[in-house]
Parts: C-alpha cells; structure tokens; sequence
C-alpha cells in the first residue's frame, strides 16, 4: 500500500506547478492524503485553504478526510522539539541575520550549503552563564540542531530516492533553525513528524527540496521515525526558465479556470 500526499501552504493561489506536484502524488499512490501546513499564522489565510479545496476537487483530484491541518498539531511538534533538547541537541542561537551576514561577510572561506552560506556557529560556543545572562536579558533567540552531535548521535544514514540508495550528508545545511519567536516550529521538523503520523510511504515533491531529504532523515533517525520512500519529480517553469512561486504572482489555476482551461488539457500541457 502506497501512501502519498500533497502539503500546500494557504498563503496564495495554486499554480500550475502545485498541479503537477498534487497530479503527480496522487498517481503515485494507492491512498492519496491532503494537508494544510498553515504553520506561518502571519501569512496564512482561510480563503486559501477554500480555493485549495476548490482547486483540487476541479483538478479531479479525490483526498481523504479529515484533511490534516498542521495548526492543530503544535503540542506534537512542540514533543519533537523537547525530545531533542533534553538530548542536548539543541541551542539557542541569538544573533540576528544581520549578524550573521556580518560575520560570513568577515569569514576568508564560508562553507556553503544548498540555500548558501551555512551559520558559522557562533553561538554553539557560548557557555551556560553567557546564555542564561542573554535569556534574562530579555533577547530573542531561535533553536537550532547541533548538526555535529546530531550526525554522531543519529550514524551513517541513507534514504531511498527513485529506487536507488543515497548517503545521508548531516552536515549540508549545517546547523539548522529548528523554532524561531516568528516560527515556533521549522518546515524541516513538522515535515518529518506529520509524515510519520499520516503513515506515508513515499513522498513526492519537486527537486528543488531533493537536498533537504538529508537533514530531514537525521531528524527521521533521531526522533526514532519511519522514513519513507522519495521520489523528487521535475519542476514547472515558467517562460523564463523560473519556477513558478506565489511571490512572482505565476499562473493561478483560478485564472486558468476563468480562461476556460479544462483538467483533460492542463493534464496533457503538463505532460501527465
């Protein structure tokens, strides 16, 4: 029994690349499951998740119910989070971005990482009275994994992607925001906790989040999880040879419908 789903975040319209991914997962599967991952409260909006629904039942896509929704599962993540501090595999890091920056900018040879330069780790090194002078202070501050203890702890991993098996690199994105004030969980975590609890098998998704799959199996490994099948599918693009993105204002399938677009064909421009 093949599991797979479809995660979209309400906070813009589909475009035809979400249609390929929902297309794409849903004949992949025996069971095709939706979720709504509405962690980012300051973006999100309801009339996103009815136009999601919409879109789908348009698309010819059936899901079933209850539809996941990830605001309702913050104690579950939240359950993650502690499991891996009480491990000590967590610490608070306080610098701003524009710290950050700054001291990359200072670095002769920052080692880069998928998304660019990795955090230099400055505040893995604080000690306990620096850290507890901070806190009280009243500084804001975020989670991140020890990635260095992480891999120790978790061993040489692997993940499936296609059939064929990859070495997991713990150390790709480096030490890794796991909660931050704005955030209180990161992609990365509840992506792993929400695909355990649904039972699914395979995830499928676009390539560009082919990288990711590595700190994503620590944390599997870590937090004692299944880990699925994956199976990282080509990208939409548009004119220019971008992907399609909500920020750029691509091609809704809502506009597409207007424009008297019909499933059978978008299917067939998509190549499915």
């Amino acid at each position: 029994m093949i599991v797979t789903r479809f995660a979209p975040s309400p906070t813009g319209l589909l475009h035809l690349g979400h249609a390929f991914a929902a297309l794409t997962a849903a004949q992949a599967g025996d069971r095709f499951l939706l979720r709504i991952e509405d962690i980012d409260t300051t973006r999100v909006r309801e009339e996103f998740v009815d136009a999601i629904f919409d879109d789908l039942a348009w698309l010819g896509l059936r899901w079933e119910e209850p539809v996941l929704r990830q605001s309702t599962r913050f104690d579950a993540y939240l359950s993650a989070l502690s499991e891996l501090n009480r491990r000590g595999l967590l610490y608070r890091c306080f610098c701003t971005r524009k710290e950050i920056a700054e001291e990359i900018a200072r670095a002769s040879e920052a080692p880069h990482g998928p998304e660019g330069p990795l955090y230099p780790g400055t505040c893995r090194h604080l000690t306990d009275v620096e850290r507890k002078s901070r806190i009280a202070s009243g500084a804001s501050y975020a989670l991140r994994l020890d990635v260095q203890k992480a891999a120790s702890a978790a061993g040489p991993l692997t993940f499936t992607e296609h059939g064929s098996t990859i070495a997991v690199d713990p150390l790709l994105f480096g030490d890794v925001v796991l909660a931050r004030k704005e955030t209180p969980v990161s992609y990365h975590l509840v992506v792993v906790v929400d695909d355990a609890f649904q039972e699914v098998t395979l995830v499928t998704r676009g390539n560009d989040l082919l990288p990711a799959t590595h700190i994503q199996r620590v944390l599997q490994a870590l937090l004692g999880l299944p880990d699925p099948a994956y199976a990282h599918h080509r990208l939409i693009l548009d004119s220019q040879g971008r992907k399609f993105s909500k920020r750029d204002k691509a091609v809704t399938l809502r506009e597409l419908r207007a424009s008297g677009e019909v499933p059978t064909s978008l299917r067939s421009k998509l190549g499915l």
